[in-house]
């Protein structure tokens, strides 16, 4: 299962955003799923951009200390990514995601 974490439906600063995504990542982690995909939107209307950008730098520290395995844009999810068939090997029932192969950018994977 791969869980959807809405940040584009109510008022999220860039704060919010990170803190609500982590709690979601140790949620996550408790029930033993493999990933989460958070929707922030890309910024066509301004504060989805901003959180995008942000939360892959706290993304890429979490990576960096152990928090996470990994995490891509929805630009590279996909059937034919390397790090998109990891998360899929891991769970068979994230191939009926509706945004695989969509290429969306207002959307970011994460690898627990």
């Amino acid at each position: 299962m791969l869980r959807l974490v809405d940040l584009k439906d109510g008022e999220f600063n860039v704060e919010l955003a990170i803190a609500t995504v982590e709690i979601e990542i140790e949620r996550a982690k408790k029930e033993g799923l493999v990933a989460i995909k958070v929707l922030h939107g890309y910024g066509s209307h301004g504060k989805g951009g901003v959180i995008a950008i942000e939360l892959r730098k706290k993304l890429a520290h979490w990576k960096k200390i152990g928090f996470i395995t990994n995490y891509f844009g929805g630009d590279k999810w996909n059937l034919f990514n390397k790090d998109s068939q990891r998360v899929l090997m891991k769970d068979k029932e994230i191939y009926n995601d509706c945004d695989i192969h969509s290429s969306n950018p207002g959307i970011t994977i994460i690898e627990l």
